[in-house]
Parts: C-alpha cells; sequence; structure tokens
C-alpha cells in the first residue's frame, strides 16, 4: 500500500499543466490573429489598394475594360494582408517565448548560428557514432 501511495505522490498531474498551457497558447494564439488583422494586414491592404488605386487613376496601370481597378485592388489587398500577416510573425514568436515555449525554435540548441569548427568536429562525431550524443 505504501507503494501505491508513493507511486501517486511522486506523479505529477499533466491533465492540470497540459489544460494551463493550451488555454495559454490558445489565448496567446487569438491575441496574435487579432493583432496580425489590425496592426499588420488590414493597415497594409488597405494602403496598397490606395496606391494601387492612385496608380491606375495616374495612368501608371492601366485598368481593366471591362473591370477598371478593381481585379489589380484585389491582388494587391490580398497581397498586403498575406504580407501584413507574415510580418507579424516574429511578434508572436517572442511571445511564445516569454511564456517558455519556442513553437518555432529548433528542438536542441546549438552552440552557434554559423558552422564552426567545433560544431563541424562534433557534428562529425556524432554521425559516425550514430544518433548517440558525445559526452563531452
Amino acid at each position: 500500500m505504501s507503494s501505491e501511495t508513493t507511486q501517486q505522490e511522486s506523479q505529477p498531474s499533466p491533465p492540470k499543466q497540459t489544460e494551463w498551457n493550451a488555454e495559454e497558447v490558445a489565448r496567446i494564439r487569438k491575441e496574435c490573429k487579432r493583432e496580425s488583422f489590425w496592426y499588420r494586414a488590414l493597415p497594409l491592404s488597405l494602403g496598397s489598394m490606395l496606391v494601387t488605386q492612385g496608380l491606375v487613376s495616374k495612368g501608371v496601370f492601366s485598368a481593366s475594360p471591362r473591370f477598371g481597378a478593381l481585379p489589380k485592388m484585389a491582388i494587391a489587398g490580398v497581397l498586403g494582408f498575406a504580407i501584413g500577416t507574415m510580418s507579424y510573425i516574429r511578434e508572436c514568436q517572442k511571445k511564445f517565448e516569454k511564456m517558455g515555449i519556442a513553437p518555432f525554435a529548433p528542438q536542441k540548441k546549438r552552440h552557434c548560428h554559423h558552422t564552426c569548427k567545433e560544431c563541424e568536429t562534433k557534428l562529425g562525431s556524432n554521425e559516425k557514432q550514430g544518433s548517440n550524443p558525445s559526452a563531452s
């Protein structure tokens, strides 16, 4: 009976931790979507559409005989929206990293960002030994 009690006490309750993390992750994702829309995607989309309309009216771009400036403005709006959304990715990464989650980071920390002699040597020795990491 004491071994059962010890096993129960030593095991943490992962569902509670997972639920908290899932709620926190969902909150941050929602916040990132809202902020990327209002602060980057919408302004860039509207701005690119306005610039495109101006260029069409000045004659730099030619208007479609059937649809006018609408197709070019739609393309500019979609591209502006996509670029604006993508430009906010780094801000969302920072929010996740602040929480302790690095969803876009590599699984293992590297010694350096660039290839150096020490990293090449360790990488080469690890590949020769298989998947076992070196003890040094």
